[in-house]
């Protein structure tokens, strides 16, 4: 792959999208967007083993490769890189990259390691690879904010964009996990949309009161069966949690539907 990309870079800018399969509208549009912004287009495909917890789903999480190489091609990817566990993690591997204060709180806090794994196999993917251009989604807001900064502080050559999230029709992220859930928990499942518009409208009115907007969330999602892991509201720049909303301010939240864990999460300006 390393190679290819070596020879390509020569012919024109390299777009990266780098995908864990299972693939869905939201990767593609992904794909899309990498296939307007450069003339090749480079998608991998890889179970990163490292940014799961020991109690998590790596086992279990969906893979179907020829159905993704399938909509690859449709898309317009011209390349696909599907690793090894050991291509990436050969025996003795002992280098980590790690992001301070970004990684820690939100999913971070719940996900102990998780983003180190993350900024880990993104910068070998990087590397590897070689992007002018890397599209990230974001409902992995705080990934997409914590690779960012991983590639500004290590200076690496590839400009970061992020796309608005991929929904359903009623409003639920798109995401691999969604496979999971039983009939009854997806018909449940767009009430963390519907949590998000709720704060969208309360601090649309003016209300500026952290505490006061993620308690109305939080009412609203006890409503159903989902079981919050967390609801927060963060600056964007350090994801440091605010009391008061002001200037450009993430709402993010994750809630269990079984042991189905989703995120979501919207941008407000006060």
């Amino acid at each position: 792959m390393q190679r290819v990309a070596r020879d390509i870079k020569h012919r024109g800018r390299i777009g990266f999208v780098p995908t864990m399969g299972y693939l869905h509208e939201g990767h593609l549009r992904l794909v899309r967007a990498a296939r307007r912004q450069s003339d090749f287009v480079v998608v991998s495909i890889f179970v990163n083993p490292i940014q799961f917890g020991p109690k998590e789903d790596y086992r279990r999480y969906p893979r179907d490769f020829s159905r993704d190489r399938r909509l690859l091609r449709s898309a317009g990817a011209d390349f696909v890189f599907y690793p090894e566990v050991t291509d990436m993690y050969p025996e003795g591997f002992a280098t980590y990259v790690e992001v301070e204060r970004l990684g820690e709180g939100l999913c971070g806090k719940s996900r102990p390691g998780h983003f180190r794994g993350v900024t880990t196999v993104v910068a070998k993917l990087f590397n590897i690879v070689l992007p002018d251009v890397a599209v990230f989604g974001a409902k992995d807001a705080q990934q997409a904010f914590v690779i960012r900064r991983m590639t500004r502080d290590l200076g690496f050559p590839t400009r970061i964009a992020i796309l608005q999230t991929a929904r359903e029709k009623d409003g639920l992220a798109m995401s691999s996990r969604n496979v999971y859930l039983t009939p009854e928990q997806r018909a449940e499942a767009p009430v963390l949309y519907r949590s998000l518009s709720l704060a969208k409208r309360l601090i649309g009115q003016g209300e500026r009161s952290a505490a006061k907007v993620k308690a109305a969330m939080r009412r609203l999602i006890r409503k159903t069966s989902g079981r919050i892991d967390y609801v927060e509201m963060v600056d964007t720049d350090e994801l440091r949690p605010v009391r008061t909303i002001k200037g450009e301010t993430l709402v993010a939240l994750a809630v269990f539907f079984g042991k189905t864990r989703l995120i979501d999460n919207t941008i407000v300006r006060a």
